[in-house]
Formats: C-alpha cells, sequence, structure tokens
C-alpha cells in the first residue's frame, strides 16, 4: 500500500477471520444480535468472537451469553477493583479515580492478550476506558452523530438517553444510531464520540405517545436545576427511555451487526479525518453508510 493510500483500521488476516471481543455491562441485546447474526452467518462473516468481556459480572448477562453460545467470558469487576483501592465509587471525576481506571483497564487487557484481539465491540460496555489504545473498538452510540451543530461539532453526543432529549430540543422527528469507532476518553469521560462514522440506522420515528413536542418539552422545563439523587424518576423521563428502547430495536439491532460484518472485511480505511470504503479494491471517500433493513446505501463524498 502506497503513502497516499488509506490505512486499515486493523490488519485483516490473509487466511483466518478476524477475531474479536464482545463487551457487555448489562442486558447484552446488542451483543446478543450481534452473536445470533454470527451463529447463523458465520460461514460468510470475516471474524469470530473469541470472548465476552464484562465489567460487571454478577450484574449483566455475560455469563449467560457465554454459555449459549458457547464464548469464553472475561470478568474484571470494576466495582470490586475500585473497592480494593479503597474508592467507594467508579467516578473519573477526581485524578485518583481516573488513575485507578488505567490500572483496570491495563489489568483487562492483561486477561485479553492470549486472545490476539483485532477488534473489540462494544454493546452496551459501560465503564469509559482507553481499550481503544491496545485494538479499534466499535460502538453503538444511540443519537445520529452526523448532524452537527452551528460551530460544526456533532450535536447528538453523550450518554444513556441524553441523545434523545437533545433531537427533542432540537425539533427533530427522527432518530438514528450511529456506529463509530471509539476514540480513546480524556478527562472526565469527553471525546470517546469523536471517531469515525462507519454507518448509521435507518430514521426511527420519535414516539410522541399521542401528544406533542411542546407537551414534553413544558415537561422538561417543570424540571428543577439539580438532579436528584437516583436519577428523574419522572414522565419526561419515561418518554425518553421508551423511545431510547425504539430507537435499539429499530436502529441498533440493524446497523450495528451489518456494519460490525463489513468493517471484519477490511471494507473500511481512513485517511487524516476521512473515511473511505473500498469496492472491488478501489478506495472510494464516502460520508458514511446507512444500514437499513432492504440493505445498505453509501453516501460518497467528492473532495
Amino acid at each position: 500500500m502506497s503513502s497516499t493510500e488509506p490505512k486499515f483500521f486493523f490488519e485483516t488476516r490473509a487466511a483466518e477471520t478476524a477475531k474479536t471481543a464482545i463487551f457487555v455491562s448489562g442486558s447484552g441485546t446488542n451483543a446478543e444480535k450481534i452473536l445470533e447474526d454470527w451463529q447463523q452467518n458465520h460461514s460468510s462473516l470475516a471474524y469470530t468472537p473469541v470472548c465476552i468481556v464484562t465489567d460487571r459480572p454478577d450484574r449483566c448477562r455475560a455469563a449467560e451469553l457465554s454459555e449459549k453460545f458457547d464464548v469464553e467470558l472475561i470478568s474484571l469487576d470494576i466495582f470490586e477493583f475500585y473497592k480494593n483501592r479503597g474508592l467507594k465509587n467508579i467516578s473519573l471525576a477526581t485524578e485518583e479515580g481516573r488513575k485507578v481506571r488505567e490500572e483496570w483497564t491495563a489489568a483487562l487487557c492483561e486477561k485479553l492478550d492470549k486472545f490476539d484481539i483485532d477488534f473489540g465491540i462494544f454493546a452496551g460496555f459501560v465503564p469509559l476506558c482507553n481499550i481503544t489504545d491496545y485494538f479499534p473498538c466499535l460502538n453503538v452510540h444511540p443519537g445520529d452523530l452526523t448532524i452537527l451543530n452551528e460551530e460544526g461539532e456533532r450535536l447528538l453526543v453523550g450518554l444513556h438517553t441524553l441523545p434523545v432529549h437533545l433531537a427533542v430540543l432540537n425539533d427533530l422527528e427522527y432518530m438514528r444510531s450511529s456506529v463509530i469507532v471509539a476514540c480513546a476518553y480524556e478527562d472526565e469521560g469527553e471525546g470517546m464520540d469523536e471517531g469515525h462514522i462507519i454507518g448509521i440506522s435507518q430514521e426511527v420515528e420519535i414516539d410522541w405517545s399521542g401528544k406533542d413536542r411542546e407537551y414534553f418539552l413544558d415537561l422538561f422545563q417543570q424540571r428543577s436545576s439539580q438532579k436528584p439523587k437516583g436519577g428523574w424518576q419522572d414522565e419526561y423521563q419515561q418518554f425518553l427511555e421508551k423511545n431510547q428502547e425504539k430507537l435499539k430495536v429499530y436502529g441498533d439491532w440493524i446497523v450495528f451487526p451489518k456494519a460490525v460484518a463489513d468493517f471484519a472485511k477490511g471494507f473500511f480505511g481512513y485517511k487524516s479525518d476521512n473515511l473511505f470504503y473500498k469496492s472491488k479494491q478501489n478506495w472510494l471517500p464516502i460520508q458514511v453508510i446507512e444500514y437499513n433493513s432492504a440493505g445498505k446505501e453509501i453516501y460518497f463524498k467528492s473532495f
């Protein structure tokens, strides 16, 4: 490959499938969809899940998925890790907390060394960590990261239901999921949503539950400025969670397995901030690929 050609995100194996680790912290539904796709179509796919990784073995479905799909389980309880170092929580708000997070990440990667992993898949993995320094990792995000604000920055960023909330505030009628190559986090957790966007889902309409936008904006305005302990348990939060779940079903579960499959085949490359897609041995500059129920649509980029 000449110096002018795009770089691969990882070196594909000539006669073997790529080895991938799937990271899970909660219900594991996104991981389950990817594993089901691999189980049903593994002869045509270019990757093999070699392990399922979890940070909270007693609080998620990782062990169940490991047994169901016969994939080795690797666990390192992040809560116990912090507790054993004298910290009461796993926050990144302090320098000590960030130092322990680096130690936990290194300890986890040491457990993964034997697998010779090509890339990781964050399928509902909660703890921010810089495993992305060891190998590329794909993450699915509950927002359309192609939408930019007036400063040219990604608008629908943030964790949990925040992207859905931002979609409501910005007068959007639909949601999308985005698959990105995750970046290392900075300081207290910023930066992980800034990687290359390799895929977006089809549009998923916001479910207004028979009401209008103003009704929910009024609910939001009625909230106190101080977030209560344990989070808001109000009607607006229920509305956000309902739509996030809808986006998972009609967004995540479609775009994530398909984007992972193309990534494993070495179809994506990059040069600086530009993303490329390999078609018939030619690198084509693209904006993004929409993966939908019918297949995919490539949006090309011209320089």
